[in-house]
């Protein structure tokens, strides 16, 4: 006979010939020559040295272990002592009891949605990644679940988390800022047949995602057609000089025409208008010769206007003068000093004549 001695934390195993025969825990026992004892470490995972059900038929072994079960479409997170500490894939495990604290949640992965009591932290460990999608919705967007391709249900803003399986998970995120629409160098032809191109500018907004995303497919691109039909019903119906008139008159036409075709693809235009009206280079350099015509119109209206003013000053002043010897003297003074000034010396030659001339000039006659 042998002494053994089974340590606190221990449990030993006994085998005869190879055959399982029984379990023996903390305290000292005598093991025949023909018996062989296994010892193994309570706290942790038991390593069964032969077929688990041939020793779960002895119950007291049983009572000693826990046996998880894992399914084919199932995993199980392990914890110790309250701290996650791996995955258990599909098999059969088991653990011994009353050293260590062990605590397994089973997760069924036939589903799309997480249920299981699972910390949020643990689901971002390296060994979770292969099992569990995660999707992220900025707080300005909302998104659409499709679960093989069927509508699931509106998410918020927020991190969703979802398991691994056969099962096809698709999100169609919408943003609810608001978006600029550009329309640019869009040809359009006049009602007189001028050709010219339109870059307009459409601000607008998503407010019913079902409607953007289930019930309208690709609501931007219908949103641009719409736009450029109601562009091209508006230009159709005037000139080329009417609509240069009224092209601050477009952005309005285009918001009410598409008021309620608008809320049937979900958004809400907050406002339009065109940002520039771009002629063909004929078209351009005609206006301009037209534009340059009317200039130089205006120009000699106000030349002639000036000059037929200028004549009726210089005839009321010569009536006056007419009629006043002195204001006419005056004036006859006024331009011989204008003269004088442009002269810087006289020389006189001849008679007393030219003297008398010169009084005649400035010498006010009595």
């Amino acid at each position: 006979m042998m002494r053994t001695k089974i340590n606190a934390g221990k449990v030993g195993l006994v085998f005869r010939n190879g055959d399982y025969q029984r379990v023996i825990t903390e305290g000292k026992y005598w093991i025949s020559p023909f018996e062989r004892v296994v010892q193994y470490d309570r706290s942790g995972a038991f390593m069964w040295p032969v077929d688990l059900n041939i020793l779960l038929k002895d119950s007291e072994l049983k009572g000693l272990l826990e046996v998880v079960e894992v399914k084919d479409s199932q995993i199980v997170l392990k914890y110790v002592n309250g701290n996650f500490s791996g995955v258990l894939t599909p098999g059969r495990y088991a653990f011994w009891k009353g050293v260590t604290e062990w605590k397994f949640v089973v997760a069924d992965l036939s589903k799309v949605d997480i249920t299981e009591n699972i910390d949020l932290v643990s689901v971002k460990i390296k060994e979770l990644v292969p099992y569990i999608r995660v999707c992220k919705i900025d707080s300005f967007e909302k998104g659409v679940l499709f679960i093989d391709n069927k509508v699931s249900k509106i998410l918020g803003p927020g991190d969703y988390y979802f398991w691994k399986n056969a099962q096809e998970v698709s999100i169609s995120r919408v943003d609810l800022r608001q978006v600029q629409l550009e329309i640019t160098g869009q040809e359009i032809l006049t009602s007189d047949k001028a050709a010219l191109r339109i870059n307009f500018m459409v601000q607008y907004r998503v407010v019913d995602i079902e409607k953007a995303v289930i019930a309208n497919k690709d609501y931007e691109r219908q949103l641009y057609t719409l736009v450029q039909l109601a562009i091209r019903e508006y230009v159709g119906t005037f000139s080329l000089d009417e609509l240069l008139e009224k092209k601050d008159e477009i952005g309005d036409y285009v918001m009410n025409a598409l008021e309620a075709k608008a809320i049937a693809l979900g958004v809400k235009i907050k406002d339009c208008g065109v940002k520039d009206v771009i002629l063909p280079g004929d078209v351009k350099n005609i206006m301009n010769q037209v534009l340059v015509a009317q200039k130089q119109a205006q120009a000699n209206v106000i030349t002639r206007r000036e000059e037929t003013a200028s004549t009726r000053s210089l005839l009321n002043t010569a009536k006056l003068m007419e009629d006043n010897d002195m204001l006419y003297k005056l004036k006859e003074m006024e331009y011989v000093e204008k003269i004088a000034d442009k002269i810087g010396e006289i020389t006189v030659t001849g008679n007393g004549q030219v003297i008398d001339q010169l009084k005649s000039i400035f010498a006010p006659s009595k």
